[in-house]
């Protein structure tokens, strides 16, 4: 009888443990385009497994200290079309932030046709004259109705093409406009600041923010140095 009451104690101890190192995990799940994904799955290696189906793009895990593996996936028509994989450690309590994006996955699927040269191909006999004439016909109506769309089109196609550039320019003016304001966040701040003094002072997610910061990075105008769990980011004297 005390056995079994220290060890109901022992477990209950065990319990209260992991639940008192427990922190969580949450972030939002997105696209390439940095859109929320809904009904993502969303999976963390702990011990139990832990997985959920992410609503409006979001979800949450409560875990202890470690390191582990979160996972997502995009499901559809049981096929795997996009999946996120990032590892994360937790060292002490408290709330962790990791935003995923998924990346389509492309995998085999295309099969190949192989014809058999050995088999027997029956051809239908007709008559040649009232042939070559039907294809003369329908050669000189396909050309006309060419012409005539081509005409018609031309000048919409042309507007359309026009606003096309418009839009692209549009877009590329707003991202060097971000760029440049994360840049002059950073001079504002005396050359050198924190991924999340930046993010407060931009309404953007954590995860477009990341690859802003990135690009800059890539062009050689700043410097990103980890520090503890987040990033200190230095511009470059020119």
């Amino acid at each position: 009888m005390l056995k079994s009451k220290a060890l109901i104690y022992l477990f209950t101890a065990i319990i209260l443990m992991s639940f008192a190192n427990a922190a969580t995990i949450y972030g939002i799940v997105y696209d390439l385009s940095l859109q929320k994904v809904n009904n993502a799955r969303v999976e963390i290696n702990t011990a139990p497994k832990q997985f959920m189906i992410g609503q409006n793009g979001s979800y949450s895990f409560e875990v202890p200290n470690g390191a582990f593996k979160i996972k997502s996936q995009l499901i559809q028509k049981g096929s795997i079309i996009a999946s996120a994989e990032e590892n994360i450690t937790v060292n002490q309590d408290g709330d962790y932030v990791l935003d995923l994006i998924l990346l389509p996955d492309i995998e085999e699927g295309v099969e190949n046709v192989e014809l058999d040269v050995n088999s027997d191909i029956v051809e239908p006999k007709t008559n040649n004259k009232s042939l070559a004439g039907l294809v003369a016909l329908l050669i000189i109506l396909i050309i006309s109705i060419g012409i005539y769309y081509f005409a018609a089109n031309k000048k919409s196609r042309g507007f359309g093409q026009e606003k096309e550039l418009q839009q692209e320019k549009k877009e590329s003016y707003d991202e060097d406009d971000e760029l440049n304001k994360l840049i002059e966040i950073i001079k504002n701040e005396g050359g050198r600041a924190t991924q999340k003094d930046i993010r407060r002072q931009i309404p953007l997610s954590e995860a477009k923010i990341s690859l802003m910061i990135a690009e800059l990075e890539h062009k050689g105008i700043i410097e990103k140095i980890k520090k503890g769990r987040g990033n200190i980011i230095i511009l470059k004297k020119k």
